[in-house]
């Protein structure tokens, strides 16, 4: 595992890093009529709007400046919620690299009949902080501290090599976490 931060003195532009568990962002919404498909379910452009702002919350809590969505990498949706059920949204950055921030977002629902919680989907978003203008600036760097932190940590470098070689921005020979992985596997 690689957790390649800096000492405290030798932080990009002079900003202090950051733990994880500064940018936790928690929200809660009832899913109401006017939220639902014919179906009586969320519908998930609803679920997706939810997460956005969460996420964005979270990386504006990381880097204290406006930021902008800038990828949406990954949803999954594991199971419907019904109309009146309760929707808790959990986001924390995962990792910011030199102007971005990536953001992990957990969706519980509650059965407003039982009470009952279960992990209905989960989503990763990438934001990029923006000055006045529009222009990408620096965030601060992320340290994270539990086994889960470093795991996502570790993971959205890699993520963020695929996203890059996808858009044809990286070379494949160049995505130095993905070789490994195959390296690994050899």
């Amino acid at each position: 595992m690689r957790h390649e931060i800096l000492p405290l003195r030798q932080r990009r532009n002079g900003m202090k890093a950051k733990k994880a568990s500064e940018s936790m962002a928690i929200a809660t919404h009832i899913v109401l009529p006017d939220d639902t498909n014919t179906l009586g379910n969320l519908m998930g452009g609803r679920l997706m709007y939810w997460m956005d702002v969460i996420a964005a919350v979270s990386a504006h809590r990381h880097c204290h400046r406006v930021v902008v969505t800038a990828s949406v990498n990954n949803i999954s949706f594991g199971m419907p919620v019904g109309l009146g059920d309760f929707v808790t949204l959990e986001a924390k950055v995962t990792r910011a690299f030199s102007s971005s921030m990536e953001v992990f977002i957990e969706v519980w629902v509650e059965n407003h009949r039982n009470g009952q919680k279960t992990k209905c989907n989960e989503a990763i978003f990438t934001f990029v902080a923006v000055d006045q203008i529009g222009n990408t600036i620096e965030v601060p760097e992320l340290i994270p501290e539990t086994e889960l932190e470093k795991q996502r940590f570790d993971g959205a470098l890699r993520r963020k090599q695929l996203s890059l070689i996808l858009a044809g921005k990286m070379k494949p020979t160049d995505a130095t976490e993905l070789k490994a992985i195959f390296e690994d596997l050899t």
